[in-house]
């Protein structure tokens, strides 16, 4: 790994103040320096250095999506996702990794996969230099009951490998599912504790006994795996609570003993309401067959309009608010993920500051790694995008690939700048 110093540039730390004017010297997979520009040198050289001129551009941590399903391979439904042959979805995959990191998520929180092994062979392979993509942390299948979201069989194929999600019934076949999820050697078991209007299993439905759920965190607390669910209905989400479950994918339906649970446990729970779908469900899908006024009948519109007023109450509230808005379906395709900082500023109104924050420096707890993520701070590590723009003026800015001028990852380039030129120097400090 070479010596990169970026120099006359706009850095946003991660940390909520305004971005200052500075440099910022990465040494091996590490940031070593950061200081404001005009305040003297350092007496050691950084020789050798790698040195990037910004030339005013805006430099950030890279960015955590925190709902990410690369398998997901931008189809309608389920059906389609899961029937992709074996051979061409891993490639799948690894090409979704690499748009990932193109467009500066250099950190994604897996939120299940279409096959049992796809995500844990993903991020094997991204962690052995054999694909490109970024920091990745592999999700089960989303695990289910017979009925739920995610069973797919069909009456002459009853077997649950036929099925998109890990159908199971009682305490004992969901200890044997968590078993198997952890042998395969997952980071996160996905759990859908409630229902999703378009596969005919209302979003208010919850579909899990107590028993199973608790089952379900019990073996994989005693395998050291983290826990995620599909929580869209007023009781899954204080099943989340109750049980510890840590990931709460959607959140929409919560009413104010939820709202008031959340708020006690907010350092336990991360929230990613997955906006995205919602929106695009009920106002981009007409092209599927999902017209306004399907979409209303199936219950969207109501529930975005529930959502949107959830997250506002639990922004207010302190709750960590996520982006990751199960994108990967033919209306959320991959590469748009940054539409859902868009989306927090627009509808449940945060700032362009708090927007940037939620990508980065509350990602990093989410990826498990403290604050060694989401600041360019020193001693973290080195995961840095430069862009064209300030995000804060115009948070739509991270949507434009052509915007994000390089993309570092663990302290070298996936993405390097258009100008860079080698030379020895001393440090600003």
């Amino acid at each position: 790994m070479a010596n990169v110093l970026f120099t006359n540039v706009r850095v946003f730390d991660g940390g909520g103040d305004r971005p200052f004017n500075g440099e910022v010297l990465v040494q091996g997979n590490r940031i070593t320096h950061v200081v404001k520009s005009g305040a003297g040198l350092r007496s050691a050289p950084v020789a050798g250095a790698t040195v990037v001129d910004g030339a005013g551009a805006f430099l950030m941590p890279g960015m955590v999506e925190a709902h990410t399903h690369f398998s997901w391979n931008n189809q309608p439904s389920l059906d389609a996702i899961q029937r992709m042959p074996p051979e061409e979805h891993i490639l799948w995959c690894a090409e979704v990794a690499k748009i990932y990191l193109d467009m500066g998520w250099t950190s994604c929180v897996g939120a299940a996969c279409a096959k049992p092994r796809l995500d844990v062979v993903i991020r094997n392979a991204i962690n052995d230099g054999t694909i490109v993509g970024p920091r990745y942390l592999a999700a089960s299948q989303e695990i289910t009951v017979p009925g739920g979201l995610g069973d797919t069989t069909q009456p002459h194929l009853p077997q649950p490998e036929f099925a998109f999600g890990a159908v199971v019934s009682g305490c004992e076949e969901m200890r044997k599912c968590v078993r198997i999820f952890a042998k395969y050697g997952v980071d996160s078991l996905k759990i859908n504790l409630s229902g999703e209007s378009i596969t005919g299993m209302p979003s208010e439905m919850s579909q899990f006994t107590e028993a199973e759920i608790a089952t379900c965190v019990e073996e994989a607390k005693a395998w050291g795996k983290r826990v995620a669910a599909h929580a869209r209905s007023t009781r899954s989400i204080k099943q989340c609570v109750r049980h510890g479950i840590e990931v709460i994918y959607h959140a929409s339906f919560a009413d104010e003993e939820a709202l008031d649970l959340l708020e006690a446990h907010k350092m336990a729970h991360f929230i990613a309401p997955g906006l995205a779908w919602l929106i695009n469900t009920c106002h981009h899908a007409s092209a599927w067959g999902l017209t306004p006024e399907v979409t209303r009948k199936m219950g969207y519109h109501r529930e975005l309009e529930a959502a949107v007023e959830t997250m506002k109450a639990l922004r207010r509230r302190g709750v960590r608010i996520l982006p990751g808005g199960d994108y990967g379906f033919a209306w959320t395709p991959h590469g748009t993920n940054a539409k859902d900082l868009e989306y927090f500023v627009k509808y449940v109104g945060m700032s362009t500051m708090e927007a940037l924050l939620s990508a980065t420096a509350w990602g990093g707890p989410m990826m498990g790694r403290g604050k060694e993520l989401g600041y360019l701070r020193e001693g973290c590590l080195a995961d840095i995008l430069l862009i064209d723009g300030d995000p804060l003026a115009d948070i739509t800015v991270l949507q434009d690939k052509a915007r994000i001028l390089a993309v570092m990852k663990d302290g070298e380039f996936h993405r390097a700048p258009p100008v860079r030129a080698a030379r020895t120097t001393r440090w600003a400090a």
